[in-house]
């Protein structure tokens, strides 16, 4: 009996979720699409949670709070894994040209396919910037972007983690490499562009 309950209202979570999801996609505004998922999985979770006041009295309180978690990871999951990779994904923008052209593209053309399409097709940097401005993570001043306190810490953490934890010998255009855990090993040091 409780699993049927478990289904079921794992079910309904779902189509609240799904529902939640297309009318905010559809009929309102978008800062940041990581976000804006997880306001529709959080608002899923609340009609869940008001449901359950009134219905699935099966479930123990504790099982109700435990269901509502890990609907909640549920969504999270989806979140990370479809709406965001898809917006963010370099992979998929490839697999994506690649068919868009054909099937095919010569490998030494990758570089101007990248420079000169996707950084445009994708608003790479107006997306990036805007994604950065509403996680407040930077500023824009006087024409100059400026990490925040809160950016620097991120990219402290980030440039740790990288360096300390990411492969060291990771498959790269057909070589195992670790040029990944500091890809600003050979940065030239250019100047003319700082604030």
């Amino acid at each position: 009996m409780k699993l049927f309950a478990f289904l079921l209202s794992s079910t309904v979570f779902l189509m609240v979720f799904f529902i939640i999801y297309t009318v905010h996609v559809f009929q309102f505004n978008v800062d940041v699409v990581l976000y804006s998922v997880l306001i529709d999985d959080f608002l899923a979770i609340l009609v869940m949670s008001v449901l359950f006041c009134f219905t699935f009295h099966i479930f123990t309180k504790t099982e109700k709070i435990m269901l509502l978690i890990i609907w909640f990871l549920v969504g999270y999951a989806f979140a990370i894994t479809i709406p965001t990779l898809l917006d963010r994904s370099l992979s998929f923008y490839l697999l994506e040209k690649l068919q868009q052209r054909g099937g095919g593209i010569k490998k030494e053309s990758f570089g101007k396919v990248f420079r000169e399409e996707y950084m445009l097709e994708h608003r790479l940097i107006d997306i990036r910037l805007t994604e950065q401005l509403t996680s407040g993570t930077i500023e824009i001043k006087d024409g100059c972007v400026l990490l925040t306190d809160k950016g620097n810490s991120l990219a402290t953490f980030s440039r740790y983690f990288r360096k300390n934890w990411l492969p060291r010998n990771r498959l790269i255009a057909g070589e195992y490499t670790d040029q990944l855990t500091d890809p600003f090993r050979d940065s030239k040091e250019i100047y003319d562009y700082q604030c």
